[in-house]
């Protein structure tokens, strides 16, 4: 256990480097969940600090989806020049390799959302620090999981990489709609409520959006809790497993 400890923290290390140089790729990253903001914020009616209160967790979780989901590419990009090869054969242990890249997910994840949070302070949004960090934690369990099914499915598409961009964007924007995250879900039709129930990421949405207002302790924080880590077991294990398996 301590060399898989130490092995991950290396692996977490290697990852982190190109952020450490290059942390305007976190910037670049956030230009569509900026757009989203500027687009639909406006559009929203009633009070507009009362809106953005609904509206901003969301996009925090938006941005997290878009960049977890899309994490495999790196790994692509790597299996491709050689550099996966060359990681597989060192004394790492295989389940650092997958889990010191999950990790790294939550420092874009945390700048992400503190960055989204400081663009909408001047409109008039306000926020529960101690409600917000709470759901930073849930939200960084569902990174990770997301994450290590990215790298999973990257490592299954390895011999054809276009199949990870298909299957990736024909997932994307379905359990982006049915999380609730643009638009309510309470007013939509007997079926797609039904189907908005069994995504996980429609309860960490109203996690976040009951935390990020200090309603910490509401039915919606335990089951966004009980969710997030749900995705972050199940990806740790299809992830690891992958992992193990790639040659």
């Amino acid at each position: 256990m301590t060399s898989l400890v130490a092995d991950t923290r290396t692996v977490f290390s290697r990852e982190l480097r190109p952020l450490r140089y290059d942390p305007f790729t976190i910037i670049i990253s956030m230009v569509q969940p900026l757009v989203f903001l500027a687009l639909f914020a406006p559009l929203l009616p009633g009070d507009k600090s009362e809106a953005l209160r609904w509206f901003v967790p969301g996009i925090i979780v938006m941005s997290c989806l878009f960049a977890s989901s899309m994490t495999g590419s790196n790994l692509l990009f790597e299996i491709q020049t050689g550099s996966h090869e060359r990681m597989l054969v060192t004394p790492l242990r295989r389940p650092a390799l997958l889990i010191g890249r999950a990790l790294k997910e939550i420092v874009p994840m945390v700048a992400q959302a503190a960055l989204i949070v400081v663009v909408c302070l001047p409109f008039g949004y306000r926020l529960s620090v101690g409600g917000a960090l709470l759901g930073l934690v849930i939200l960084a369990g569902f990174s990770i999981g997301l994450g290590a099914l990215s790298y999973a499915l990257a490592l299954a598409a390895k011999h054809q990489e276009w199949m990870f961009w298909v299957v990736q964007q024909t997932l994307l924007f379905p359990i982006l709609l049915l999380a609730g995250v643009l638009l309510p879900l309470d007013g939509g039709p007997g079926w797609l409520r039904t189907l908005a129930s069994f995504n996980p990421l429609r309860y960490v949405v109203d996690a976040e959006r009951a935390l990020f207002t200090g309603d910490i302790w509401q039915s919606t924080t335990v089951t966004g809790l009980v969710a997030a880590a749900a995705v972050g077991a199940f990806g740790l294990f299809v992830g690891v497993r992958a992992m193990n398996r790639s040659t």
